[in-house]
């Protein structure tokens, strides 16, 4: 940071510091653990001598140092290659019509919720509404260290089951919808993408606008025509920049698709169809005939369903690392 030109370009600049305040903070996180231990063995020396009261102080300190302890062994299940990115969250409605679009609304919130309480920053980079309720596809990106990580826990598909508010006789419906995260990266990746191998499509921006939005035909879908990937971005004014957060988020999605372990995750999504249905839950959420949310890969579950879908994921999140840990 103190040698000539560091700051000559800010965005790198801003970058290198972020990354160093990441590892003070690790290396800081380690030796307050290594100190909470050398201080606990002479607690624990003292407390033999002085009976009840040392021995309750010993016990406040030993719920201390679990808790750093476990903020430890957590960072160290999110050491993946590119876990300590931000992310960018697709939500598309699967089967059940009307209830599923519902779905993947409440989906969407949920993922705000829970990156507000995280204090990351999450914003919403294109949605497409269902003619009578809730979404068919929405895409969110949501900034923060380790947001990558963390949410890499939610790709899959999520179920509900309810009694349906679209039923006139509220008959009980399943629905499902399917999330997929990539990796929010630095538009400057090591990822070829041929002009020829895309196809640019352009149309109106959906939603509430504004004059401008709705008008002009700003959005922007982009389609890989190997791979069949398609991005679309239409929260910006301007086409141009459109295209450009596009063009990143493609980079980003052919960086996994490369990758052999997220194609079968991808697969996985689906049934024998194509369809995103029954038998490929990772997550179900039931509020009929009882609530509770469940994990079918962690066995993690949870019967307040309403703080889960306010945002309560990060148990859910932390099983599910550990988990995904314990099968490596």
């Amino acid at each position: 940071m103190s040698a000539a030109g560091f700051w000559d370009d800010q965005e790198r600049a801003k970058a290198r510091v972020v990354e160093l305040k990441d590892a003070k903070q690790v290396v800081e996180s380690l030796k307050g653990v290594g100190s909470q231990i050398e201080d606990l063995e002479v607690l624990a020396e003292l407390a033999a001598e002085e009976g009840e009261a040392g021995m309750a102080e010993l016990e406040k300190t030993v719920s201390t140092l679990e808790k750093a302890y476990d903020v430890l062994e957590l960072r160290t299940l999110l050491s993946g290659r590119y876990d300590r990115a931000g992310a960018v969250v697709t939500i598309q409605s699967g089967a059940g019509g009307t209830d599923a679009s519902d779905w993947a609304e409440i989906l969407l919130r949920m993922y705000n919720r829970w990156a507000s309480d995280q204090g990351f920053k999450a914003e919403l980079l294109e949605a497409l509404e269902h003619d009578e309720a809730g979404i068919k596809h929405a895409t969110l990106r949501v900034s923060g260290t380790f947001a990558y990580g963390y949410l890499s826990c939610e790709m899959g598909v999520h179920r509900l089951v309810r009694l349906s508010p679209f039923d006139a006789q509220n008959r009980r419906q399943t629905s499902f919808a399917a999330v997929d995260v990539t990796p929010d990266l630095d538009a400057d990746l090591e990822v070829d993408v041929a002009d020829k191998d895309v196809k640019v499509d352009t149309y109106k921006a959906g939603g509430k606008g504004g004059q401008h939005v709705n008008k002009t035909e700003s959005a922007v879908r982009l389609t890989h025509l190997p791979t069949g990937v398609v991005v679309q971005c239409q929260n910006e004014r301007s086409q141009h920049k459109n295209k450009a957060q596009a063009m990143k988020l493609l980079k980003a999605k052919l960086l996994q698709v490369k990758e052999a372990a997220r194609s079968a995750e991808l697969k996985s999504m689906y049934d024998g169809k194509g369809e995103i249905a029954w038998g490929n839950q990772i997550r179900s959420y039931v509020m009929q005939p009882y609530t509770l949310v469940k994990d079918t890969r962690s066995s993690h579950e949870s019967g307040n369903i309403q703080a889960v879908l306010d945002g309560a994921l990060q148990p859910f999140i932390e099983s599910y690392l550990k988990y995904r840990a314990s099968k490596k």
